[in-house]
């Protein structure tokens, strides 16, 4: 019996309750599906990461900056998405969205955050 693929239409033969007509349309099939779901946590965390990441970015044209810490967060950033951290060799922590660090200082009673890129010696 033939039926119709569910994501391209055409008609194929198969075994009793196959519903697509090959693993590609399968696979494209839920990956649509999953794209339209809006509302997923992995979605949510990796919208802000890329966000965050776009608005070091910004900021941070000459690969080290101070700038003030509600600046940054009235443009949308927020310190708890982060993808990794270095620590240097005086204890201080740097947080990473890709390849932009920031870390917090207070500077003349001021929150601010240093804005840096990553280097390759961070590596070590």
């Amino acid at each position: 019996m033939k039926r119709n693929c569910n994501y391209c239409d055409e008609k194929f033969e198969g075994r009793i309750g196959k519903k697509y007509c090959s693993s590609y349309c399968r696979s494209a099939f839920y990956y649509q599906q999953n794209k339209e779901k809006e509302d997923t946590l992995f979605k949510k965390i990796d919208d802000q990461l890329k966000n965050n990441r776009k608005i070091l970015k910004t900021y941070n044209k000459a690969g080290l900056v101070t700038v003030r810490k509600e600046k940054l967060i009235k443009e949308g950033f927020d310190p708890k998405y982060f993808t990794h951290y270095w620590k240097n060799k005086k204890g201080q922590v740097y947080l990473f969205c890709y390849e932009y660090g920031f870390m917090e200082l207070k500077e003349n009673s001021k929150n601010k955050y240093l804005l840096v890129i990553w280097q390759s010696y961070m590596a070590i």
